[in-house]
């Protein structure tokens, strides 16, 4: 494999950014980092002061692959990633058929490698056929490559199965997953209790809905010894039982969202009810939104995904009660943040917004994974090159996921990933980038 000599960049590690500006990528790995290295041989990228970071690593993805292949499909969910400067995704298993066997695993990777873009790695559920009635066999899965266990788009359906699959993932196995919600406070609802749904007359559902799960999960967590891991956390009082708890010292950690980090239920009343705004967990209110920011900055949110959830434009484009809940982002998921952030948050460290999509995130993998995510002597040449002054609009047409329509369509935003490294192999470029 040819030799790559990154030159001029300022270098984020996956922690800080460096006062070395060149790497230099040798059989797919960093080989050297440092400043006036010596490469006769290698194909020179001028950075001219980018950011070379290490590739976005997105630890919740919706494929729809296998059963929901016109929503999205494997490849083009890999080739979204790429574009959007991710190097790795982990892909939720409820699918048609769900992934509850270790064939199905093997299925997702299989086809992830052979799509050529970004590493896609598979989640296994937690019950059988995701039916909430018995464990799947959770360490097949894992021998067979799942990195995650969850019954995402629900709850683990009883107190008694999340405290068993607790009690079989240990510290060498992958983490639960939980979707946190409580099923009867959720049913039927299409948006935030609270102002939206007071205006709109939807059925709102409560933040006390994600709270009670989360607690659930805490209780048990504290009672058996084991490890939780929360997704798309999006409401204050949750996020608030989980600072508790690690401050009680209990291995439990969370992430949350692009999207409920930069949007909250305002954009919905303001869109006039647009579909394109209905995400489960809802869009919570202005509180809710800034907790989020304080609970990344105090470090109760480990990490920040994108919960991409592809639909067809032809299913996400109806009436808001009628629409799937569901928001498309991988391709620009960077850039919104990076915009918002500089705009409302400017004294939020980039570091720290970097640190949560990199090295966070993958540390929370199994052993085989928490190298990826930094940029290292040795480590794999995963790398998403940033322009911070590149300003683009976000046009849905133009992307390699199926899913045709976001929020963010026909905004221009300013921060964008020009180019995409993995394994040494550039699996992206912006046609305007060096």
């Amino acid at each position: 494999m040819k030799k790559i000599l990154f030159k001029g960049f300022k270098i984020f590690n996956g922690t800080d950014f460096l006062e070395s500006n060149e790497v230099l990528v040798e059989n797919g790995k960093i080989s050297k980092i440092g400043n006036d290295l010596d490469c006769n041989d290698a194909e020179i990228i001028d950075g001219f002061g980018k950011i070379l970071s290490p590739g976005f690593v997105d630890l919740h993805a919706h494929f729809r692959d296998p059963g929901g292949e016109w929503n999205e499909d494997i490849t083009s969910g890999a080739k979204a990633g790429a574009a959007g400067g991710f190097t790795t995704l982990v892909a939720m298993p409820n699918t048609k058929p769900a992934i509850s066997e270790p064939s199905l695993v093997e299925y997702v990777l299989s086809h992830g490698k052979a799509a050529g873009a970004s590493r896609i790695l598979p989640s296994g559920c937690v019950s059988k056929n995701r039916e909430g009635k018995e464990m799947a066999e959770l360490l097949k899965m894992a021998e067979a490559g799942a990195v995650f266990f969850t019954d995402d788009g629900s709850p683990v359906a009883t107190s008694a199965l999340l405290r068993l699959a607790l009690m079989y993932t240990g510290e060498d196995q992958p983490r639960i997953m939980e979707h946190p919600e409580d099923a009867s406070l959720f049913k039927g609802g299409q948006v935030h209790e609270g102002r939206v749904s007071a205006l709109s007359g939807l059925k709102g559902i409560p933040a006390a809905s994600e709270e009670i799960d989360v607690a659930r999960g805490i209780a048990i967590v504290r009672e058996i010894g084991s490890r939780i891991h929360f997704t798309h956390l999006s409401s204050k009082n949750a996020l608030e039982r989980i600072r508790q708890a690690k401050k009680e010292g209990l291995n439990v950690t969370c992430d949350t969202t692009f999207h409920h980090l930069t949007l909250n239920e305002n954009a919905v009343i303001n869109s006039g009810y647009n579909s394109r705004y209905k995400v489960n967990p809802p869009l919570r209110s202005i509180e809710d939104q800034k907790s989020l920011w304080e609970g990344l900055q105090d470090g109760t949110i480990d990490a920040i995904v994108t919960d991409h959830a592809p639909w067809h434009l032809d299913e996400k484009d109806e009436p808001f009660e009628d629409a799937p809940f569901g928001i498309a982002s991988l391709e620009c998921a960077a850039a919104v943040l990076i915009d918002f952030k500089d705009k409302n948050y400017p004294d939020v460290p980039l570091e720290l917004i970097l640190k949560k999509m990199t090295s966070a995130p993958a540390s929370l993998m199994p052993k085989k994974w928490q190298s990826l995510g930094r940029i290292e002597e040795g480590l794999l040449a995963d790398i998403t090159l940033i322009d911070m002054e590149r300003t683009r609009v976000v046009d849905c047409s133009t992307w390699f996921s199926k899913a045709r329509c976001c929020p963010w369509e026909g905004i221009a935003l300013t921060g964008w990933p020009v180019m995409t490294f993995v394994e040494g192999k550039m699996i992206w470029q912006d046609d305007e980038d060096l």
